[in-house]
Parts: structure tokens; sequence; C-alpha cells
């Protein structure tokens, strides 16, 4: 098996690997239903759109390992770090579900997302400002694409409403999480290098909410419930996802096609 890597805990590799681990993570989940959806055209599309957080994922961790300057690439830092290393979202960690779930959890990331990348557009940084340009064009489509499926999925059929509104219920409280302030945050803040999560906050509940009412859905009360994925404590099914994740690079170390 291929050693785990080391990474320096430096806030500004902290915040990329944040949401550069949030959207690999999130592609592994859509990746799941290749071959899966409910209609061939939606098949292509979701697995087009994971296709996209890989390369979001791809431009964040690499970017990542040259800031931290230790010499880990791309696929190092994806593939051979340990579960506590992890800092992605507990959102896109669980478990794939139903179409209702994949659509409803789709759009609340993505339209977070939306708002993450339009800030990033103005990063000191000029690399990250650069992959923040191109991957807003994306997660444009992803929260539009999404969006258009809970709204009928809300206004469908009885079995497609309730099913939407189970996922709603079942996904908002982990919603949380991303919009608690650390010192990562606040540092990224302090120096032009990215927006406080927790600053997006209302913009982004004012979108999903107005989408969520065309949807004859409405938020879940807020509950006490907090997940802590982005500070390396995962759920359960983190585990499982790395394992088939990392497997071939750890069964084979440096193998290339």
């Amino acid at each position: 098996m291929n050693a785990s890597i080391q990474v320096t805990r430096d806030p500004s590799v902290q915040y990329l690997l944040r949401l550069g681990d949030t959207c690999l993570i999130h592609a592994q989940r859509l990746a799941e239903w290749c071959g899966h959806a409910p209609i061939l055209e939606e098949d292509i599309a979701m697995t087009n759109i994971a296709l996209d957080y890989i390369g979001q994922a791809r431009a964040l961790l690499t970017l990542a390992g040259q800031r931290e300057g230790a010499g880990h690439d791309e696929d190092q830092l994806a593939y051979l770090r340990e579960e506590r290393d992890y800092v992605n979202l507990t959102l896109v960690e669980l478990p794939r579900g139903d179409f209702a779930v994949a659509m409803i959890r789709a759009y609340l990331l993505a339209s977070l997302l939306r708002h993450v990348w339009r800030a990033l557009e103005s990063s000191r940084d000029e690399a990250l400002a650069a992959i923040a340009g191109k991957a807003i064009k994306e997660v444009r489509y992803h929260a539009q694409h999404a969006g258009e499926w809970v709204v009928r999925l809300g206004r469908g059929t009885p079995e497609s409403a309730r099913r939407a509104h189970d996922a709603l219920n079942a996904l908002w409280p982990y919603l949380r999480e991303a919009f608690v302030a650390d010192p990562v945050d606040d540092h990224a803040h302090a120096t032009g290098f990215g927006p406080r999560w927790a600053d997006l906050h209302d913009a982004w509940h004012t979108e999903v909410v107005q989408t969520l009412a065309a949807a004859g859905l409405e938020p879940p009360p807020t509950t006490r419930f907090e997940s802590a994925g982005k500070f390396g404590r995962h759920s359960e099914h983190m585990g499982y996802i790395l394992a088939e994740l990392q497997h071939l690079q750890r069964a084979y170390p440096g193998g290339a096609w």
C-alpha cells in the first residue's frame, strides 16, 4: 500500500483544499449515477457535471500543492491523504440516495458554489481568480439544471413531491456547516484570498428560498445539529468513498495507464 502524505495546516492551503475536496467528493457521488439515472439524457448530463467538478477539483488541488511547496501534486492530494485530512462539506459525502436527493443536493451545493466562485473572481491570488473565472460559468449551469429539476419534482406527481420534501428535510441540516466561520475563512477574508463563506449565507438563502417556493417546498426549521466534515470529522460514509476512490493508486503506487 502507498504511504499516506501529510499536508500543511497553512490556512490558505486549507482554504483551497476545503473547496477542492468538496468538488472532488461531490463528483464521486454524482459519478455513481452513470448508468443509473432515470432517463438517458440525464445520465449523460450528470456524468458531464461530475466531470466539471473533477476539473475544478484538479485545478484547486494543483494550486494547493503549489502553495504548500512540499512537492505534492493533484493525484497525491486526491489519493494519498487519510480521511481526517479531507476537509469537504459533509453534505457531499452522504449516500447517493434517490433522484430527488441527487437533484436537491446538486442544487443546494451549486447555488452555494456560484456565490463562492463569484467572490473568488476578485481574489488577490491571480491563479485562484483565474480558476474561478472558468468555474463560475460551469456552476451557473449546474445550479440552473438542478434547480429546474427541483421545481419539476416539487410540482410533479404526489410521489415526486413527497420524495423532494423528504430529500430536502434530510439534507438541509448539513448546510449549516458551510456557514460556520473559522480561522481558515477569517484568514482568507483578511488577506483578500477569498470570502468568508458565512458572509455569503444571506444571498444564498434568499436565492434558494425563491427556488424552493417555486417548487412548492419550504426550508425545514433550523436545528442545533452541526456536521463537521470541513474540520476533518466525517460521517461514517466517507471511508467507503475513499476506499473506492483511492483503491487503484494505493494498490499500484504511481501506476499510470
